[in-house]
């Protein structure tokens, strides 16, 4: 079972994170962070990724799509690294994501995302009792 900072301390052991930001998407508010925030602090990383995540919902293109065919997670990759946005799996409606920046030269984008999918799988299911 994992909490709040044991998911974040989990997603920094990935190979490559740098930093983590678990954001509540409705108010755009940093719920907690860790890692290193070196451009932007985790308040503004998490205002900032909240419109992200609302134009792609927001976006018929990018959502229309068969019935119960909901975003996983976003990619932005760059020059130097990528980034993950992942909704937190179950019941939050939607409002829960995390933001996580990965160096590109000792990350592994495949397996970070197969990591990531895992550790929030679990930290949801800690949140509903199951």
């Amino acid at each position: 079972m994992i909490g709040i900072d044991g998911c974040l301390q989990r997603i920094m052991e990935i190979p490559g994170a740098r930093s983590v930001t678990l954001v509540d998407g409705a108010s755009g508010l940093a719920i907690a962070a860790a890692g290193r925030h070196e451009l932007v602090d985790e308040h503004e990383d998490a205002a900032a990724t909240t419109d992200v995540i609302r134009a792609v919902v927001g976006c018929p293109a990018l959502t229309t799509a068969r019935e119960g065919d909901d975003i996983t997670e976003l990619i932005v990759c760059g020059t130097l690294g990528y980034h993950l946005l992942n909704p937190v799996p179950g019941d939050f409606d939607g409002r829960l994501f995390v933001h996580v920046v990965f160096d590109g030269d000792t990350g592994n984008l495949a397996m970070a995302r197969f990591r990531l999918r895992g550790i929030l799988a679990e930290f949801a299911e800690v949140g509903h009792g199951r």
